[in-house]
């Protein structure tokens, strides 16, 4: 299926959530909490062109969970960015075309231009937060580490997953050529 193709079939955040199981209540609630600062707002709007973000997630994904949300205010900032979500266990051809040094990491969000030119991609983490995992959260349990990933993205509120998506939406947007090369890609 074809880029536009598998973009259009796909699903929008509020029609996924409405269907999740794993983490509803959690997906309900950030979503519903989610938020951008004005500046965000302002940069977001002033986005020159035609953007899809097409997000892969699982609902069971933590960090989905905190970052998609996010994503969506976004696009609800400006009437020509549209996000679409794709479950990745279903399109894995498309999640091993976007690994994350070698990993089927989520949320994985791909931007395409108005030509459904792909113009870079950002996932799975914000960068300080994947950072931190790396060097320090591994070495804890899994459930403190959880927990500690959470504290930072309720205490984030979303910032950084908006600064680092809409500076690779920023970059996009002032490349009228060839495509780019991933402009961010947090290891996840």
């Amino acid at each position: 299926m074809s880029d536009p193709m598998r973009f259009e079939a796909a699903e929008s955040l509020p029609a996924f959530i409405d269907r999740t199981v794993a983490n509803h209540d959690l997906w309900v609630m950030t979503h519903k909490r989610a938020t951008l600062t004005a500046d965000h707002i302002a940069r977001a709007a002033a986005l020159p062109g035609t953007w899809h973000m097409l997000v892969l997630v699982e609902d069971w994904c933590g960090d989905a969970v905190n970052s998609v949300p996010v994503m969506q205010r976004i696009a609800d900032a400006n009437p020509n960015i549209t996000l679409r979500v794709l479950e990745r266990d279903r399109h894995l051809d498309l999640m091993d075309a976007h690994l994350t040094n070698g990993a089927r990491a989520i949320p994985l969000v791909i931007v395409y231009d108005a030509d459904f030119v792909e113009r870079g991609q950002w996932g799975s983490r914000p960068a300080p937060l994947q950072q931190w995992v790396r060097e320090h959260g591994m070495q804890l349990e899994k459930e403190e580490r959880y927990k500690q990933v959470r504290t930072w993205y309720v205490r984030d509120r979303g910032a950084t997953i908006a600064e680092e998506l809409l500076t690779l939406l920023e970059q996009a947007a002032g490349s009228t050529s060839a495509p780019t090369a991933p402009a961010i890609a947090a290891a996840g």
